[in-house]
């Protein structure tokens, strides 16, 4: 069975460049230094070579013309940390079918020349460990010791600079990518309170050329989308307010009818554009933008106050759980949501039920939950859609306009809330109102 890797990713644009960019800055400095301590070494490798060439002819030279006794007292002088001689063949030499050679031998031998013919051998096959064996004039045997060339150490303050420097390489990666990512936190933010009420809040047109261009472009599409809805919202309601004058109208004449049967159903008729036109009017008022301003209530006496109200009234309406804590929200607008959501309840299943509850993530969840017919899935977000009828059990025969729930999406959208439908596994309908708590 073979397991595929697949490396987690940050989720934020801003954590992903920076890695990015922090990585290649790191590894484009490792490497760099690399390079240099390699250079440094090959630069000094090179500079003891010729100092041991200058230095072991010149040895060899002075023991070839000093006199056999006097040989020995002078190998501790002429010694050095990476060679040393010795009088006598040496060590035994190691069978090798390819002698070693290195830049040393080889500019040992170079300098030695042909007047002392040399010959060379590994110590206990160690490549690191070098005899260089030749004969002095009078014949005697002298053997060179080549050990490693010692390295050069690194100064103490050097790790410390290095990590200055990747803190200052962290930190300019940090700030570059906050500032190029900064304006596209602004728009994302500017776009989500971008809500019915067009109050979103606008964008600062300076800084580099594209972000000046898209906050002028974010702006201006603001400023249309306003002036668009504006009117639409302004025919609406202009439309729904001047119908109920000639519906007084037509209900007085509608009195004056002999026929009872007839006058009876134009008065139910009068009845229901009133309801359409009161709920239109509503429904423009809404999508005008929401008046109200958010205050802090204690949402628990609300909702059992609303349920209150229902019991009172002769409806089965029950509350179930509480949110324990206040809350900064739009009171009025909270109520007339779930006002809108339990006549639903009460409309097509007889009962409603209120079920309160908070997440972890701090969201507040209220669900209106009743078991009347529910509704088909694939209409579950049409019927948000104003003046929208679902077939069968809800549609205008029941007295409904087509309007609540889209005032009630809409108040929601104002409020920074979102508003669900969902059908429940045993039958019945689940309203599920969720939003943010607000510490301030």
């Amino acid at each position: 069975m073979k397991l595929a890797f697949h490396p987690r990713w940050p989720s934020t644009l801003f954590a992903r460049l920076t890695l990015i960019l922090l990585l290649g800055l790191v590894l484009a400095q490792i490497l760099s230094f690399s390079l240099t301590l390699y250079e440094r070494d090959a630069a000094a490798a090179n500079m003891m070579v010729g100092y041991v060439d200058r230095e072991v002819t010149s040895s060899v030279a002075l023991l070839d013309h000093l006199p056999p006794n006097e040989r020995a007292e002078w190998l501790p002088r002429l010694a050095r940390r990476s060679y040393s001689f010795m009088l006598g063949p040496g060590a035994a030499p190691m069978r090798s079918d390819t002698p070693p050679s290195t830049a040393v031998v080889a500019t040992i031998a170079a300098a030695l020349g042909d007047r002392y013919p040399t010959t060379v051998n590994t110590v206990s096959g160690n490549l690191q460990h070098l005899q260089v064996h030749l004969r002095l004039s009078d014949g005697s045997p002298l053997t060179i010791d080549l050990r490693s060339m010692p390295s050069i150490p690194l100064s103490h303050w050097l790790p410390l600079v290095l990590l200055a420097q990747m803190i200052v390489l962290g930190a300019c990666c940090w700030f570059a990518v906050r500032i190029a990512t900064r304006p596209l936190k602004e728009l994302a933010q500017a776009a989500d309170t971008l809500g019915p009420d067009m109050c979103a809040t606008r964008l600062a047109e300076n800084g580099p050329s594209e972000v000046a261009h898209a906050a002028k472009a974010f702006n201006a599409m603001q400023d249309r989308i306003s002036t668009y809805m504006t009117e639409r919202i302004q025919i609406l309601a202009a439309i729904s307010h001047d119908l109920q004058t000639p519906i007084t109208r037509m209900r007085l004449r509608a009195d004056l009818l002999d026929d009872s049967e007839l006058q009876s159903k134009l008065q139910q008729d009068l009845r229901e554009m009133e309801a359409l036109v009161r709920e239109g009017v509503t429904y423009a008022r809404t999508l005008h933008g929401a008046v109200e301003s958010p205050r802090r209530i204690d949402p628990d006496a609300l909702l059992d106050s609303l349920v209150c109200d229902y019991l009172d009234a002769g409806k089965a309406v029950s509350l179930r759980g509480k949110i324990g804590t206040t809350l900064l929200t739009r009171p009025q607008a909270l109520r007339r949501i779930l006002g809108n959501l339990i006549d639903n309840a009460l409309k097509f299943a007889g009962a409603s039920e209120l079920q309160v509850d908070t997440s972890q993530e701090g969201q507040v969840i209220i669900a209106v939950l009743d078991r009347g017919p529910g509704i088909p899935t694939q209409e579950l977000d049409t019927v948000f859609q104003p003046f929208y009828r679902v077939e069968g059990s809800r549609n205008r025969d029941s007295g409904g306009t087509g309007l609540g729930l889209a005032i009630a999406r809409q108040l929601s959208l104002a409020m920074n809330a979102s508003l669900s439908l969902q059908n429940r596994p045993d039958g019945g309908l689940e309203a599920r109102l969720t939003f943010q708590i607000q510490q301030s």
